[in-house]
């Protein structure tokens, strides 16, 4: 199960790990979308998660962002990491259900605590909503790609780049404002709960970002109401949220329905024809369905009906006067 070439190297982390050489029982683990190899292993008679990274850079970063996550109880405890070898060993978390209403309230205690930790190290590339305010060539050659593309009609890119220059325009991405994220959590797989506390996994994608990225990719799948989030950004602020720090968390949440429009139109079709004409799910529920395990995002198809979800939800937000709104007071303040 362990790949010939990685042999040497997990023997090498169970001994300094454990000072063991063999596990007693492993068995792969394949929910989640991730391109690493993660295995439970028993040793001892205790389960442990071993993770085998297959992307090419070093995980220094990665490593780093999980310990000092783990030393704050964000994380599950790491054991064992060896950046030239990939590898790491940390707890196994037992999971149970962690019904919306209760990470609605969990979670933004959670991101407080994760925004709160040393600055993480900053990463070669965006893989979040902020990529859109990453102005330079990376994003003009991926603009240029997308437009090529064709994957929006004419008239939906049209209002695509509209809205990007509407946002872009008004949103402050200022260094000094930048906090340790995850940046990975639009995917409920990668938050974990064993009936009595809340764990953050999968790090390869913590740097240095905006908070508001993380709160809107948490928000996008529990929060369905204003009085909802409200709670929600009182609970991360320790106090009821002014109109400055509203009217910026709306605006990124309309960021976050650019980009995931943007990234899974771009990964889904695979070469077929999007058709437009058909419905799409309401998005709350549809996040409802995601974060009960019911949507599988690893699907082609499904990623195309996660980006036109979010499509859908962008086209009626940005009818409404709190759009307007949230623009005038960041361009007032910017």
């Amino acid at each position: 199960m362990i790949p010939q070439e990685k042999t040497e190297a997990v023997t090498r982390g169970l001994r300094e790990a454990f000072g063991a050489t063999k596990f007693e029982d492993i068995s792969r683990i394949t929910r989640g979308q991730t391109p690493s190899l993660v295995f439970r292993i028993v040793v001892g008679g205790s389960p442990y998660l071993l993770k085998i990274i297959t992307r090419p850079e070093a995980p220094t970063r990665h490593y780093t962002s999980m310990k000092a996550a783990a030393e704050r109880g964000l994380a599950p405890r790491v054991l064992y990491t060896n950046i030239e070898d990939h590898i790491s060993i940390t707890d196994f978390v037992e999971v149970e259900p962690l019904p919306a209403s209760e990470a609605l309230v969990r979670l933004p205690a959670v991101l407080r605590k994760l925004h709160a930790l040393p600055p993480f190290g900053r990463a070669p590339f965006n893989t979040t909503c902020t990529f859109l305010l990453d102005k330079g060539p990376a994003l003009d050659a991926f603009f240029e790609k997308f437009q090529a593309s064709n994957l929006l009609p004419k008239t939906k890119g049209k209002e695509f780049f509209a809205r990007y220059s509407e946002l872009a325009a008004v949103y402050p991405y200022d260094d000094a404002e930048m906090v340790s994220s995850h940046n990975d959590l639009f995917k409920p797989d990668n938050i974990l709960f064993d009936g009595q506390h809340v764990w953050l996994v999968d790090w390869e994608a913590a740097f240095l970002n905006d908070r508001y990225a993380d709160l809107a990719a948490v928000a996008n799948q529990l929060v369905t109401n204003d009085g909802e989030e409200m709670a929600y950004l009182q609970e991360y602020f320790g106090a009821a949220p002014d109109e400055y720090q509203q009217a910026r968390f709306h605006l990124m949440q309309q960021l976050s329905h650019l980009f995931y429009t943007m990234a899974f139109l771009w990964v889904g079709p695979q070469g077929k024809t999007i058709d437009w004409r058909g419905a799409v799910p309401e998005f709350s529920d549809y996040h409802r369905r995601i974060w009960a395990g019911e949507v599988d995002l690893s699907d082609p198809e499904v990623k195309i009906v996660y980006a036109r979800v979010h499509w859908e939800r962008l086209s009626q937000n940005v009818q409404k006067a709190r759009y307007q709104e949230a623009l005038r007071i960041l361009s007032g303040r910017h």
